[in-house]
Formats: C-alpha cells, structure tokens, sequence
C-alpha cells in the first residue's frame, strides 16, 4: 500500500512566526493576479541563443572515484551536520516521491536501481506518477536557496519528481538572473515559475504549488492531499523552513565576491539529486552562491530517475554532474563543491 508520511507534531506557534518572516523575503504581492500569460516573452527567453563563455579545468584536476555513502576527507562535518538537522527539521520532505512504496525487498535487476543492503534489493517506486503528465522540456524557477517560499516549491518539484532549471538570485535583489527577471517583469519577487509546455509563468509559491499538482500531479483520486501538509500548511512549512535557513547560515543569500561575473552566461550544470539530501546540499549552495544555471534532476527515493541513472552511469549514487562547459561528469559532493570553486572563480 502507499506510505503517506504523517507526523502530528509542533505546529501551531508556526503560523504566527511564519508571517512575521514573509516581508524578509518577498515583494508585495502580484495586484493582478499571479497567474499570467507569456507573449514575446517566453519566445525571447527560450529560443535567443546566447554562445556560453568558455572555462577550463585545472591540468592537475582528477575526477574523484565515487564512494556511496561516505563522508571523504574534503567533508565539512559541521556543515553536514547542519544539512541533516535541516533533513529532520522538515520532516525529510522532498526525500520522497508522492506515492512512494517498496515493490520488493529480494529485486534482482543489474540495469535498474535497487538499495542493496546485505542480503536485501529494495526495489521502491511511485504508486501514482508513473502515468502523470510529464513536461517535454525543463520548467524554469528563479529562486535562491535560503528563501522559504523558494524551497517549498522546490520540495514540491522533488515530490512530483520533475526536471527543472533553477536561475539562482542571490537574496532576490543580486546576480544577472535578478535583474533578467526585472527587466522581464517589472519585479524581483521570488519564486517565479515558468513552464515552456504550457506559456505560463506565474509569481507566489502557493499558487506555483496548486499549478504543478494540477498539471504534472497524478489525479486527485489517488492520493491523499492531507500527506502533502508539511509543504501546503504554509504556516509550518515557512516557518521551519526559515530555521532551516538561518540554521544554514542564509546559503545563496549573496553572490559570492569572487565568482566569475559571466557565471549566469553558461550552460546549465545538469545535478542529479534532490532537495533534502545532506549530500547534494552543499553542491546546491555552491551553485546557487556562484549564480551558476542549473538543471536539477530529481532522484528522491521512488523516482523513475534512479533508474536512468543506473543505466547513464552504472550505478546510483547523488550528488552526480554533467557539466556541459568542460566536459566533466563527476559524483563526490565535497570535490563537486572543490571543482566548482576552481572552475566558476576568479582570482
């Protein structure tokens, strides 16, 4: 049967305190409406080609050999630490699909993903995403790590196992990305969601919450909306979501002094991982502190990307990149984090 996570505790002192956060991290709200349709814009925005920059790896760089659940010596543990603190702060949300189950304990399958644990193959999938609609291209989020409303769709991207390409800007206000969204639409509030399938692009995070349900959701039938409170009871997720923020140290709330001033000008680093892990967190900061594109594959556990994964690189193991500027596919969170200090600084 489905598993729908449900954990009754410490909410009510999350209302009051999550609307006191809302003016450190929004613009007032959209006045008509934030729902809209993109003319020129999204023709601009998707079809303009722009040649990426060029960048180099370091002749003495090695890609590291991946080790699977292993802190490596390039580990900050005090950083990991905080990372899983905000893991069970936010009850794990985003580490699963919608629907997740376990189809079997004893799977033997080499081309498909399975958690292998001593005599054990737990095989696990989504019982309601595999016929949802899936978008043919990459939506597209402008956000920044450390904002709540900013996290809960991405928690929600995670839970409905979607691929999309994030533009990071740094407190709202920093980084090319924000002045794009600007001088697109006059603001630089944060989230704001932009689908190519569909020409909607949209403001507010409950409304960009509602929007991914209702088009890439499973229907309404098969699942029990009352296991997605911790994302839609947006008292408690703002709040908690906020403590994790601030727990973090506000991660992506400036850009980073020295990243390359053309950074926001490349091709989107492609992360397979998800929202929660304490591994992929800090390849995200480092990303989003950089302004770097990114396009995340999502790989919570239930997700039919595991699978792809196995058959990409014959294994699963997250955080893993492609990066189309170099050339480099490499996993090891820690030396991702190196790589990307290397290549996307300036001295």
């Amino acid at each position: 049967s489905t598993i729908m996570t449900r954990t009754p505790l410490l909410l009510l002192s999350a209302i009051g305190f999550g609307a006191l956060v809302c003016e450190a991290f929004v613009s007032p709200p959209l006045a008509q409406g934030s729902l809209t349709q993109v003319n020129g814009f999204l023709d601009d925005l998707m079809t303009t080609t722009v040649s990426a920059p060029k960048v180099s790896v370091p002749d003495d760089f090695v890609v590291p050999e991946p080790k699977p659940l292993t802190i490596s010596e390039k580990t900050d543990i005090a950083e990991f630490a905080k990372s899983s603190a905000a893991f069970a702060a936010r009850l794990g949300t985003g580490a699963f699909t919608l629907g997740w189950k376990i189809d079997s304990i004893f799977f033997q399958d080499d081309d498909s993903y399975s958690l292998k644990l001593g005599p054990f193959s737990i095989r696990d999938s989504s019982t309601v995403l595999k016929d949802a609609p899936r978008p043919n291209e990459p939506l597209i989020l402008y956000e920044y790590d450390a904002s709540p409303y900013c996290k809960r769709v991405r928690e929600m991207i995670n839970l409905l196992d979607l691929t999309v390409e994030y533009r990071p800007c740094p407190g709202a206000r920093q980084g090319a990305f924000s002045q794009e969204l600007l001088e697109r639409t006059g603001r630089q509030t944060l989230p704001y969601l932009i689908d190519p399938n569909t020409g909607v692009e949209m403001f507010e995070s409950s409304d960009q919450i509602e929007y991914l349900l209702n088009t890439y959701g499973p229907s309404e039938d098969l699942f029990d909306r009352k296991a997605l409170w911790p994302i839609t009871f947006e008292g408690f997720s703002i709040f908690t979501s906020t403590v994790v923020a601030i727990l973090k140290g506000m991660p992506g709330g400036k850009r980073q002094f020295n990243a390359r001033p053309d950074n926001e000008q490349m091709k989107p680093i492609e992360l397979w991982g998800y929202e929660s892990s304490p591994f992929v967190r800090p390849v995200r900061e480092k990303l989003g502190a950089l302004c770097i594109p990114h396009k995340m594959v999502s790989c919570p556990r239930g997700s039919a990307n595991r699978d792809k994964m196995v058959q990409k690189t014959g294994r699963f193991q997250v955080p893993f990149i492609v990066d189309p500027n170099t050339g480099i596919e490499m996993f090891e969170g820690a030396e991702i984090v190196d790589y990307l200090e290397k290549v996307y600084t300036q001295s």
